[in-house]
Parts: C-alpha cells; sequence; structure tokens
C-alpha cells in the first residue's frame, strides 16, 4: 500500500527545510490547524517563530503558487494587512525533497468577532480596498467559481465512489440535480458577472483582528470571482440580522470599491457550492491520514442524513428573496 505524501513530512525533514533556507531551527515545531497543506510554527534561534507552510502535493501549479504570491505582495505593499510570505533571495517559494513551501513570519492577533457593527464597517473598508486592487488584473492561472467545478464535479466525484450509503444515494442523486439546475439558472439569469482576483475563502478563521483592524491570511483559494464572494461569509443569523450586517458591510466597502448590488442574488447559489464542494472535498482527502483522524463523523450514515438534509434546506433558501440594501 502506498503512502500519503505528507507521511514524509516528518519532524526532521521540516528542520532541514528550513535549515535549507538559511535559518537556525531550535526544534520546537508546532502543528496549526491545516488539513489541506501542512503548515508549521517553527521556533528559530535568538528569535520568536516563523511560520512554513508546506502546499500539498499536486495541488497547485509553481504558477498558481507564484501568483497568489504575487496578489498578496501587491496588497501589502499597498498597506493592505495581508499577512504576505517572505522574500528570500528574490524568491517566496522553495522546493525540498519533493515538497513546495513557502515561509510567513509570525503574527499575533485575535480571532475576528462580527457580532458589533464596528467591526462589520471595517471589514468592509478592508474587503473594498483588497477588490479595489483586485480589479486591476485577472490571474491567469488560478481557477474561478464555477458550477461545474464546484458542484458538478463534486457530484460525479460522489456519486462514481463509495461514500454515500446505498439507501440514501437516490436522494443524493436527485437533490443535488435540482440543486445544480436551480444554481445554473440563478448564475445564467444574473448575466456578465465581473470577475475580480479575491481572497476567495474570506472567513472568520482568515482574519486575525489587531489594533482595530483586520489582517488577512491563508490567500491558498485566492481565485477569480464576484465580489460578493468575498462578503457572504461574514453574514449570519435571521434575514433581518443579516440585512442590517450587510448594510454596515457594505457602507464600508463602497468607500473604496462600488459594489454591484446585482450580485446579492448570488449568495445562497455560492453558498450551496461550497456546501456541496465540501462534503466532496472531504471525500477525496480521505486517503490522507489526517482527514480520517480529524474528521470521524465524515463518511457515516448520520453525516449523509444530515447533509442531504441541509442540501433540502438550501433548495428553499434558494426560493428565499434576496437581500435588497438600498445605496
Amino acid at each position: 500500500m502506498s503512502k500519503h505524501p505528507y507521511e514524509k513530512l516528518t519532524p526532521d525533514l521540516v528542520i532541514r527545510a528550513v535549515e535549507s533556507l538559511g535559518y537556525e531551527p531550535d526544534a520546537r515545531i508546532f502543528g496549526l490547524n491545516s488539513y489541506e497543506n501542512r503548515v508549521y510554527q517553527v521556533g528559530i534561534s535568538n528569535e520568536s517563530f516563523l511560520i512554513v507552510k508546506f502546499y500539498r502535493p499536486g495541488r497547485w501549479t509553481t504558477d498558481q503558487i507564484l501568483e497568489e504570491h504575487q496578489f498578496s505582495q501587491e496588497l501589502s505593499d499597498l498597506e493592505i494587512p495581508v499577512i504576505s510570505p517572505v522574500i528570500l533571495d528574490e524568491k517566496s517559494i522553495f522546493e525540498f525533497e519533493g515538497f513546495q513551501l513557502a515561509v510567513f513570519p509570525m503574527f499575533f492577533g485575535r480571532p475576528l468577532e462580527l457580532e458589533t457593527y464596528e467591526n462589520l464597517l471595517v471589514m468592509g473598508r478592508f474587503i473594498g480596498r483588497i477588490h479595489s486592487v483586485g480589479a486591476e488584473a485577472s490571474f491567469l492561472d488560478r481557477l474561478e467559481i464555477n458550477v461545474d467545478r464546484f458542484a458538478i464535479q463534486s457530484r460525479e466525484f460522489l456519486l462514481s465512489n463509495d461514500f454515500i450509503p446505498p439507501d440514501l444515494i437516490a436522494a443524493y442523486e436527485t437533490l443535488s440535480q435540482d440543486l445544480i439546475f436551480r444554481v445554473e439558472s440563478c448564475f445564467s439569469g444574473h448575466g456578465s458577472i465581473k470577475k475580480l482576483r479575491i481572497h476567495g475563502d474570506c472567513h472568520s478563521g482568515n482574519v486575525l483582528w489587531k489594533d482595530n483592524a483586520p489582517n488577512f491570511v491563508d490567500f491558498d483559494d485566492t481565485m477569480n470571482g464576484p465580489a460578493i464572494q468575498d462578503l457572504w461569509m461574514m453574514l449570519s443569523g435571521s434575514r433581518d440580522q443579516r440585512q442590517a450586517q450587510l448594510i454596515e458591510l457594505l457602507e464600508g466597502y463602497n468607500e473604496f470599491y462600488r459594489f454591484p448590488t446585482s450580485e446579492l442574488c448570488l449568495i445562497e447559489s455560492l453558498r450551496t457550492l461550497r456546501i456541496m464542494n465540501y462534503s466532496a472535498w472531504l471525500a477525496r482527502r480521505w486517503d490522507d491520514p489526517a482527514f480520517p483522524r480529524n474528521f470521524p463523523w465524515f463518511n457515516s450514515v448520520r453525516y449523509w442524513s444530515e447533509h442531504i438534509l441541509q442540501l433540502r434546506e438550501q433548495l428553499s433558501a434558494l426560493d428565499e428573496p434576496p437581500l435588497e440594501v438600498l445605496i
């Protein structure tokens, strides 16, 4: 049985990889909460720590990783608070024993709290700043949000592998197809969508709050996509609550970049794509020993029953009128 590539990523290899970049690690290594890639906090002699990210082999091409780094550096150069990779000898991506890796400065901040309108206003301002830069060019090699990648391919993978319990396959097959049809209709009904370079995975876990400002981390999913993709994950609660939160976000956002309000109708479709893609992501990564260990509830009858219920709820959500904000 072949081993997963990450099984070679031992503490000794991590230390030697860091040493190859000219640092002197002091053997303090702490694995951080990352499953798609492997990320470590590594102690450096006479210094504090560095964050070292080992990219999942085969996931991105070198050109795609470079576009990620170049975008985050472009934002950082404009004093937008983004944690961009360290540049060594004019390089930001390095190779060591079959792994591609990058080094980031250690940054301390507290988790983002979205309970206050003031924080939402500030978040809107900074996402607007990111998008004003992202609109100036397009990624050439990075991917973009689309129904095929996030929903159709996810559905096909799950149905062609032994993950869904047999007595739930028919329900998933019918429901997922209905959702794909509805989402495709939503996107086609909207018409042309302006695609920006966006963060792509802008949820509270990828933001560190310090000195009354957000600091954005983990541009691993940066892509070409609609502006609303970086905003909708900040909304939660009842419709009235989401409506009020959106007003604050867009008030700040529009100080730096004009939000296309027509994209509000895409929120539930984008949520559907994320839900469908997430289950397929877990399935695709099930051969990685970290996934059965950290997601033991996946691939169980209970999980798939709850997932199908979630998809049914999402089908109902697609029938609801979109949020409306007059700006």
